[in-house]
């Protein structure tokens, strides 16, 4: 097994959550720290605040991985003035690396609102609000024996999900035939003379828009200096991406009653309903964080009731207006499952790759409202 690079955890992370799946408006990726800096342990939290960077520090942990953005507005300065300059200076003065996954973590297959709407019994979940289509191309690239492995890993940050898979790709054997010309320097054969090498052939689809990307990962990961490699345009395409779910309950429930096994689903310290208690309520849309934006949405698409965080008076007037149901259960509850939710899958893209890491959930978190 090998120790990671804070580097290596930027590539897994934008595996789960690739960086242009964000709104525009949104800053994530490596907000702080050192690429090359080596990772022995992870500290996975909601939000990059003292608490959670002060743990990290404590545990040892050369990186820590949030939701919130560390620097969500460009900075002018940074000095002891200010608490963002404060945390900066902590940080690096620790060596501590922060990774923040925001919208693209919402919108994400496996993010946030896939892990809200799975811990609240959501069936047939897809997203609420589409902001796009992944576009997919085919690469299929030769490469001598042994080295199919190395090839397929430099790769892999390029190659979307299909479905609950990843890493997705067809292998087939056969024999490459070239003769290197004067100035080539071959790695198998000779100047002048015909050579024929065995060689495995790799097809995988990729993300089109990260064609450049590949092609330039392929160059630099492939033994050949002229690495012989197609790319066809496909008509597949990926899965909808979106912000928010939308999906169906088992059965039918009261509002009343959905709000309050809603409250004991994510552990907040209280809800907030919009609407009649006794009406039925079975589609149901989630938006964690602050979702209410997508109140038409859901009225549109037929949602009884929308579970979401920091709804203000006249947007639950507007909801009353829609006839539809709107559940408050706060920014922190539903957004908090993050934690487990990342962490798990870091473990597994850590061990998938045969790096070695410890990842730690943060438990200190606290909801920042008391309820009386």
């Amino acid at each position: 097994m090998i120790t990671p690079k804070v580097s290596d955890l930027v590539g897994i992370t934008g595996k789960i959550a690739p960086a242009h799946f964000a709104e525009s408006w949104d800053n994530v990726g490596l907000q702080l720290g050192d690429p090359v800096s080596q990772v022995s342990r992870i500290m996975v939290a909601l939000d990059p605040g003292r608490p959670a960077i002060e743990a990290a520090i404590e545990a040892r942990c050369p990186l820590l991985i949030t939701h919130h953005p560390f620097i969500f507005s460009p900075l002018k300065k940074i000095t002891a003035a200010d608490e963002t300059g404060r945390l900066t200076m902590l940080a690096l003065k620790n060596d501590l690396s922060i990774i923040s996954l925001h919208t693209n973590l919402d919108i994400a297959q496996g993010g946030v609102n896939d892990l809200l709407a799975a811990r609240l019994g959501i069936e047939g979940a897809q997203p609420l609000k589409i902001t796009g289509v992944e576009e997919h191309a085919k690469m299929v690239l030769f490469v001598p024996k042994g080295f199919e492995d190395k090839l397929l890993q430099a790769l892999a940050p390029f190659m979307p999900l299909i479905g609950n898979y990843r890493d997705c790709s067809y292998q087939s054997e056969g024999t490459g035939r070239f003769t290197p010309l004067d100035g080539a320097n071959p790695y198998v054969g000779e100047v002048g003379a015909g050579h024929a090498e065995p060689e495995s052939r790799l097809e995988f689809l990729i993300m089109k828009d990260k064609t450049s990307a590949a092609v330039a990962a392929l160059r630099k990961s492939h033994p050949y200096e002229e690495p012989a490699y197609d790319l066809y345009p496909v008509l597949s395409q990926g899965a909808p991406r979106g912000l928010g779910r939308i999906g169906t309950l088992p059965e039918p429930v009261e509002a009343g009653a959905f709000a309050g096994f809603v409250r004991e689903r994510l552990g907040a310290a209280g809800v907030r309903l919009v609407g009649e208690a006794g009406r039925q309520v079975k589609k149901v849309a989630v938006c964690g964080g602050s979702g209410v934006s997508l109140l038409h949405e859901a009225a549109r698409k037929g949602a009884d009731i929308l579970v979401t965080g920091d709804v203000k008076y006249h947007e639950a007037r507007e909801a009353e207006a829609l006839g539809v149901a709107l559940l408050d259960a706060g920014h922190f509850a539903t957004e908090r499952i993050m934690v487990e939710g990342l962490a798990a899958q870091l473990r597994g893209a850590l061990a998938a790759r045969r790096l070695e890491a410890e990842v730690i959930e943060y438990q200190g978190e606290r909801e920042p409202f008391a309820f009386y």
